[in-house]
């Protein structure tokens, strides 16, 4: 039992709680790059651990109200079936390269993670200007449902094949298409992806690509994990986590099309992290000036009148009103 594992297991279980992203994302590579796991074990492995891990996600995600349950259910009905054909053209691709499969896997899985990883940057840098278009839940139409079949269809292939990319995926379409408000995003990513997750950790079950042991070593951290990352969820900010979660996944990306034989120079591989880290650390320091210069100075005098009290009980009572003396029957001299 590698305790490293576990603690990365902690740590992505976290953040799958918090921002319903991040599992096979960042678990499949550190399996790959960190500790040596095949590619195809990598990914099976990644989806049987992931699949409990989402499960008590959602439960809990469920059990605050964050879920939109049906729109779960009508992207599950083409995620699915997906997810398990996505797992056949794995094997499909297997018996017919060969001693090239894990390179070829290699870079679709590079390929996922970095769109996965420009997804979301994409949402954490342009899809904030849409809060006013958010809502808290959604009335169906036909073109909804039809809407989440097809998403479903296209994010569960690729999760079938890759184990990447789901959570940052269908987080990008509940906001795009259905503009949900960020709990609701995240609460219905994580039920859904329970949904998921299980049909496709069977279908590389039943083609042998699990290692069993790996996968219980991870869930000693994941699990409470994920459970303090979705208790979390609806107590912090999330924006600059997701954020950095997108850095991560364009390095990953870059350092697995490295591994698969790409010819990536050391600047860009180094340059373009470091590049995102520096905008993202720029974005914040400017934020927070912002709000600085938007709130009231802190030594800003207050109005005398505003201050005085009576025996330091309270506002002073209004001063008495003066009556001129005409008034009172007398003369002004």
């Amino acid at each position: 039992m590698d305790p490293y594992i576990i603690i990365f297991g902690l740590g992505v279980g976290i953040l799958v709680g918090l921002t319903g992203m991040g599992g096979g994302s960042l678990m499949t590579p550190l399996l790959i790059i960190v500790f040596g796991v095949t590619p195809v074990t990598a990914v099976g492995t990644d989806l049987a651990y992931a699949a409990v891990t989402k499960t008590v996600g959602g439960w809990k995600h469920f059990r605050q109200k964050t879920v939109d349950v049906k729109l779960s259910w009508w992207m599950a009905f083409g995620s699915v079936p997906s997810a398990v054909g996505g797992v056949y053209v794995l094997e499909l691709l297997e018996e017919a390269y060969g001693e090239r499969f894990d390179e070829i896997l290699l870079a679709m899985l590079a390929a996922a993670l970095l769109f996965t990883g420009v997804c979301v940057l994409a949402r954490a840098l342009f899809l904030p200007k849409m809060v006013d278009r958010e809502r808290h839940t959604i009335e169906l139409e036909r073109r909804h449902k039809v809407s989440a079949v097809v998403i479903g269809v296209f994010v569960g292939f690729v999760l079938g094949v890759t184990s990447a990319g789901s959570g940052a995926l269908i987080a990008v379409a509940l906001i795009l298409v259905f503009r949900l408000v960020p709990r609701r995003v995240v609460g219905t990513d994580v039920f859904h992806a329970a949904l998921l997750l299980w049909a496709a950790a069977f279908a590389h079950l039943v083609a042998g690509n699990i290692d069993y042991g790996l996968a219980g070593t991870i869930l000693i951290g994941s699990v409470p994990g994920v459970w303090l990352g979705s208790h979390w969820s609806v107590r912090i900010p999330v924006a600059n986590l997701r954020m950095a979660l997108g850095i991560v996944l364009v390095g990953a990306g870059l350092g697995l099309a490295t591994k698969a034989g790409a010819d990536i120079p050391a600047p860009v591989l180094a340059g373009v992290p470091l590049s995102l880290g520096a905008y993202l650390v720029y974005k914040e320091v400017r934020r927070r000036r912002d709000e600085a210069a938007a709130s009231p100075a802190a030594d800003e005098p207050v109005p005398v009148a505003a201050a005085a009290s009576t025996n330091g009980h309270g506002p002073a009572p209004p001063a008495p009103e003066r009556v001129p003396v005409a008034a009172l029957g007398g003369e002004d001299s």
